[in-house]
């Protein structure tokens, strides 16, 4: 992959199902994480609506090829949701038995440890979802779809689990969005896609990772230079007529002031 524009930034990459495709949509997560790491770093997505991480396996050295140039300096990968969804009495459908959801899980962190000695992984786990709201909001064109709170609870924690086996950090999402007293409402759309509100839950918790880590160099938004960030006679002019005010690290634009 040969740089488009530069100077070059490091690379993060959004690797995952809906809840990666829609994270600039309504708020997204991934919007916000641009926000926050304006002319720090590049932030793009790989997300797959209604993708599960059988199919994730099968495309990995497309999406994230071995040889690259340019390699991610962080991967933040999510599927779970749709491998948790009860099996379909046809053998189709996005559901993934428990034990090859891990095994793919395993795959995907293994293929992605191995693209370079300074790429980190953060893996999220399966969010609960509002089973009321998703009944709702089922439409007629699809058959029966079995998704619960339990299954999504039960799929999070083999997440985790294979994270902590594979020292990969994780955020437990299912746990997360449910300190929440009205999550079930708040937190989303359409009782499964995440809100404005359940964004802002995800980039809290991935902001404490990279904060936390102890990675070199280090990837929380506060250790990484900002480019083009020196003083120029060109910026607005002090109260005093005489010097400039530099606007490089202002943040005073965003509701929340991310730690």
């Amino acid at each position: 992959m040969e740089m488009m524009v530069g100077p070059g930034r490091p690379l993060f990459v959004l690797f995952g199902s809906s809840i990666v495709q829609l994270s600039f949509s309504n708020g997204g997560w991934g919007a916000i994480l641009s926000d926050i790491y304006a002319r720090k770093a590049d932030i793009i997505t790989r997300g797959y609506y209604g993708w599960n991480s059988r199919r994730a396996v099968k495309i990995l050295d497309q999406v994230f090829p071995k040889d690259a140039a340019i390699q991610p300096s962080l991967i933040i990968v999510y599927f779970g949701g749709n491998d948790s969804m009860g099996a379909h009495s046809s053998g189709l459908g996005p559901h993934v038995p428990l034990p090859e959801y891990t095994d793919n899980m395993r795959k995907i962190a293994t293929h992605l440890k191995n693209l370079s000695d300074k790429t980190r992984l953060i893996f999220l786990s399966c969010p609960p979802v509002n089973e009321v709201k998703l009944r709702e909001n089922t439409s007629s064109y699809f058959s029966e779809l079995v998704r619960t709170n339990e299954l999504c609870r039960i799929y999070s924690e083999a997440c985790i689990n294979l994270c902590q086996e594979m020292d990969i950090k994780v955020v437990d999402l299912w746990t997360a969005i449910q300190k929440r007293e009205d999550w079930s409402n708040a937190c989303f759309t359409d009782g499964v896609h995440l809100s404005g509100e359940g964004s802002k839950v995800v980039v809290e918790e991935i902001l404490k990772v990279l904060k936390e880590a102890e990675w070199e160099p280090k990837l929380h938004w506060k250790s990484m230079a900002t480019e083009f960030s020196e003083d120029s006679p060109y910026d607005l002019v002090a109260s005093d007529g005489k010097t400039t005010i530099n606007p490089s690290e202002w943040t005073f634009h965003r509701d929340i002031q991310w730690d």
